[in-house]
């Protein structure tokens, strides 16, 4: 199957409004077993939730500081506590990833690989540069600490957080990109188990732009980076 043929194959839904968390997990599970027994197509979701906190698997409970500020939940997909609120774009992706995946079967770490490029080269088109960290993960952003009050230097600050969950070769939940949401709703909790670091968003980082434009733009990289890895 080339990669034309992969791209068209896929469907891509935006949701307006918030969408309940529990409501999206249990779509997410409808569709991964649909695309398994070959009856729904592979989906792309962006989607805005309420706020709230999730928990991945490897969550630790010291990293919750405000338990009744916000719903919590314990979810299935890698990673430790993250925030879903207004503002940001979250992307779910059902995909098959004996089409999408690594050429290295069972490679759920290039398949994360691949999403960080995703993002990276998203945020390009915003003019901000997006970075991995060794050992963390995420996209980050180096600022001028000064401009937070703080000595001379760089700090680094997350800008999206990556979670995945694969079940028999198939994905689901994705990234969460902080478009413009009320960073302050961070303070509940120590994002990804990492104090010593801030969170931004392409709003903070003053770039205006709407959601519709995040999402062209999440749309028109993802096909230069399938295209790229997987051609």
């Amino acid at each position: 199957m080339n990669s034309d043929t992969k791209l068209r194959s896929i469907e891509w839904h935006t949701s307006d409004g918030l969408v309940n968390y529990e409501d999206s997990l249990a779509a997410m599970e409808a569709r991964v077993t649909a695309i398994r027994n070959g009856t729904e197509p592979e989906l792309i979701w962006f989607l805005e939730h309420p706020p709230l906190y999730t928990a991945g698997t490897s969550a630790s409970d010291d990293e919750l500081l405000e338990g009744n500020r916000f719903p919590v939940y314990h979810v299935g997909r890698g990673g430790r506590y993250t925030y879903h609120g207004p503002g940001q774009r979250v992307a779910y992706l059902m995909l098959d990833l004996h089409k999408w995946g690594p050429k290295e079967q069972g490679d759920v770490r290039g398949f994360v690989r691949n999403l960080e490029a995703w993002v990276i080269d998203t945020l390009a088109q915003f003019g901000v540069t997006g970075e991995r960290r060794e050992g963390r993960v995420g996209i980050w952003v180096a600022q001028n600490e000064s401009s937070h009050g703080h000595h001379e230097g760089l700090r680094d600050e997350k800008i999206a957080a990556i979670g995945i969950r694969v079940r028999h070769w198939i994905s689901f939940h994705g990234i969460a990109l902080n478009v413009n949401p009320d960073l302050s709703h961070y303070d509940g909790i120590m994002p990804c188990g990492i104090a010593e670091h801030g969170v931004t968003s392409l709003s903070e980082l003053g770039v205006e732009c709407t959601m519709t434009d995040v999402d062209a733009a999440l749309m028109s990289s993802f096909k230069k980076i399938s295209l790229r890895k997987n051609g």
